[in-house]
């Protein structure tokens, strides 16, 4: 029994190793908007990581009223998430400067109504995040929103397996399970919406 939990250990570790390790730049990478080392990196909603003072400089540049857009594929960023490790030296003051200056941009753009097209081009970055922080066992999302995401993905089950369909397959066959489709879409993109309120009020100051 004790040779099982020794086993076990490691490989809780290698997973975690992994998760956090996905959630901090790619190695031998670089800054697009300095071209030097990350220093205090944070990741946009659109995947690409920045250093922290260099995307709020782009920002700062702009309109202060919008927000901006990334440098690489021009999207515009709504929500910025340092990386942990920046994060766990808060008490740094320059670290603290560029943090609070990070959740200032999130409050005043992370909140707002996101279009369709937008939330589709944003899903894959949640849904990755999302899954890399449910395989990391030191983490734990609030219950409010695991329940929020339990009680989604229970209706989308239900729908799924019930026999009453909007488009009925018997009569459409193939067709017949776009409804089904568009209910696992409608399920991702609700599930990306909690995740991104609950990135939201970790990275927002809240």
């Amino acid at each position: 029994m004790k040779h099982s939990s020794e086993e076990t250990q490691p490989k809780t570790l290698n997973s975690t190793a992994r998760a956090r390790e996905m959630e901090s730049p790619p190695e031998n990478d670089c800054c697009s908007i300095c071209h030097d080392d990350f220093n205090l990196p944070c990741q946009a909603n659109c995947s690409h990581w920045f250093c922290g003072n260099c995307i709020l400089r782009v920002w700062q540049h702009g309109s202060a009223l919008q927000p901006c857009k990334c440098p690489i594929c021009r999207r515009l960023i709504t929500l910025l998430i340092p990386c942990e490790t920046t994060s766990r030296d808060r008490h740094e003051p320059e670290v603290s400067r560029v943090l609070t200056s990070i959740e200032r941009y999130n409050r005043l753009f992370g909140g707002g109504t996101q279009g369709l097209i937008q939330r589709l081009r944003d899903l894959p970055f949640f849904m990755r995040r999302l899954l890399r922080e449910l395989m990391d066992p030191q983490r734990s999302l609030p219950l409010v929103f695991r329940a929020r995401m339990f009680f989604a993905l229970l209706l989308s089950v239900i729908y799924i397996l019930s026999p009453i369909d909007i488009i009925p397959e018997g009569i459409l066959g193939f067709i017949g399970l776009l409804d089904d489709l568009l209910i696992a879409l409608i399920f991702f993109l609700h599930v990306a919406a909690i995740y991104r309120s609950a990135l939201l009020f970790r990275h927002g100051g809240s």
